[in-house]
């Protein structure tokens, strides 16, 4: 199983990058998928899930500038950012539990940086 997490980059103050994260391999099904950050000094911080069904949840700083989206048939899941702030500099993580060999398991991506500067 791989969760390959895409789209980092640089931006500037205001700007806008959209994160995607796709899981393949060996799996029965996916239930929530998620994007974690980790900023510089500072620990890893959820910033949006998404259940199977839809249901998504957003960290505080960010809502109403993050939204989330999946495609459950593709098992891929997107993040788009928009007015992006400084503090939103970290490494991204994609997150998916995923049930194969009869239960659940955690799987995270690689990370993949984003850097907004002013």
């Amino acid at each position: 199983v791989q969760l390959q997490a895409s789209g980092g980059g640089l931006a500037q103050v205001g700007g806008s990058l959209t994160l995607a994260c796709a899981a393949s391999g060996d799996i029965v099904g996916v239930d929530e998928m998620a994007w974690h950050r980790q900023a510089p000094g500072k620990q890893r911080e959820l910033v949006a899930s998404m259940s199977v069904g839809g249901r998504s949840d957003y960290a505080d700083s960010v809502k109403g500038r993050f939204t989330v989206t999946r495609d459950n048939k593709k098992r891929i899941m997107n993040l788009q950012m928009v007015n992006l702030k400084p503090e939103d500099t970290g490494v991204y993580y994609c997150y998916a539990k995923i049930f194969r060999d009869y239960r659940w398991h955690d799987y995270w991506g690689q990370g993949t940086l984003v850097t907004v500067s002013s």
